[in-house]
């Protein structure tokens, strides 16, 4: 096997691209990232595309990847299409890792692409409903609605008014509250430490420039802000979003030979996918991924520098930096609220902002997180403002769709400098 190293990676600003189609994102992307490894278009063996909805969005099936390759001008090589619903990029990494690693080629260019902004909202949720086992899905709407119903009451009789509600949202936002909710119940966590986690990574977001929202929020005023699915308010919610994000990835001697100027190793890269609950072993797929990872590279929790996580709400960042090991479980609340998470403490979680400020092209998502990563490792000033001095080790997890109370598609990447 063979060591595989990030050698180029970039991405697009992520954010409402209502005048530029799904070609030009990529193109962008891809352009950036070559150049920065200095690799031409004619040396590379293959390309992975991630992608989730295309085919809901825009109707284009079967072929996106060769689709959006062929107007750049790169074809005659393989070009595989990548859908694993939030993790679809991230698993288009692992499969090209794994043709490096083999050595099947020298140099390979992953690429996640999603442009979910368009006038007709529904088409949007469509694509995250489509993540779910829609046969289930009446069943499971009903559910949230009756739980929906249940916290009104309370609040009514524990005399709190009626509190403004954000507009049209994802199942997914009703998915997270519920796990929030149960999260609460058995260990004690509040709404104010989710809100802290939201307030932190909308910090993280001010000093990039290429997140969709770059504006600050308070403890205060993400807790008083609409509220999406209790206990989760629009602040702690990712949004939807257009962006596309590429990495070329390469052997040792192929980045040896071209004198790449900088890289990074891709340590581990794996994939899962969920299961259901085993009520004698507590322990997560989530947490066993983890486990597998810190073993592939050699590492354990502790000598992580940063974390990409898959915060489509403030809920799925605690939830992650508790399974991850960072904190004991039950802890992940109080370990963002001493500020262990924010940059410049003991782990900084999202300094991009994560998918709360980032946004959520769902495709793009996970090699957006990998390219984050890179930078940071490679520092050379590209993190700016935000970046993690001194880091050497960094963690990328990005979970996607779900099947009744857990994930569909779970990945960890780590990446070393």
């Amino acid at each position: 096997m063979y060591n595989v190293k990030i050698i180029g990676g970039a991405m697009t600003s992520f954010g409402r691209h209502l005048d530029r189609n799904l070609k030009s994102l990529v193109a962008e992307a891809v352009n950036g990232a070559l150049k920065d490894a200095g690799v031409s278009k004619e040396q590379l063996g293959g390309v992975w595309v991630g992608n989730a909805s295309q085919g809901i969005l825009q109707g284009q099936e079967s072929i996106r990847g060769q689709v959006v390759m062929r107007a750049m001008g790169i074809g005659g090589i393989p070009v595989i299409n990548v859908e694993n619903a939030c993790a679809s990029s991230a698993t288009a990494l692992h499969g090209a890792r794994a043709q490096i690693a083999l050595g099947e080629m020298d140099v390979a260019l992953v690429v996640g692409m999603e442009k979910m902004y368009c006038e007709d909202r529904n088409k949007a949720l469509a694509a995250f409903t489509g993540c779910m086992d829609v046969e289930a899905l009446p069943q499971m709407m009903q559910a949230f609605a009756e739980q929906e119903e249940k916290i009104k009451r309370e609040q009514a009789q524990g005399g709190g008014g009626a509190r403004e509600k954000s507009g049209q949202r994802s199942v997914f936002m009703d998915f997270y509250a519920s796990l929030a909710r149960k999260h609460m119940e058995k260990y004690g966590t509040t709404q104010r430490q989710l809100a802290v986690i939201s307030s932190k990574n909308h910090y993280h977001s001010s000093m990039n420039p290429l997140a969709q929202y770059q504006n600050t929020f308070t403890v205060e005023e993400v807790l008083e802000a609409p509220e999406v699915a209790w206990p989760l308010t629009r602040p702690m919610c990712s949004p939807i979003g257009d962006g596309a994000a590429a990495v070329v990835i390469c052997s040792e001697t192929f980045a040896k030979m071209i004198g790449a100027g900088h890289g990074v190793e891709v340590a581990a890269c794996m994939l899962a996918s969920g299961e259901d609950p085993d009520k004698e072993n507590e322990s997560s797929t989530l947490a066993r991924l983890g486990r597998s990872a810190y073993e592939r590279a050699g590492i354990g929790p502790e000598d992580i520098d940063l974390a990409e996580v898959h915060d489509a709400t403030a809920y799925g960042e605690l939830n992650a930096s508790e399974e991850l090991g960072f904190c004991p479980l039950g802890e992940g609340g109080a370990f963002a609220e001493a500020g262990h998470t924010t940059l410049g403490g003991k782990l900084p979680i999202n300094v991009s902002g994560g998918l709360e400020s980032q946004g959520h092209p769902i495709g793009a998502t996970g090699v957006r997180q990998v390219v984050e990563l890179y930078w940071h490792l490679v520092a050379d000033d590209r993190a700016g403002k935000r970046q993690v001095e001194g880091a050497k080790v960094g963690l990328a997890q990005n979970s996607g769709g779900s099947i009744d109370t857990s994930e569909g598609a779970i990945s960890v990447t780590i990446l070393k400098r």
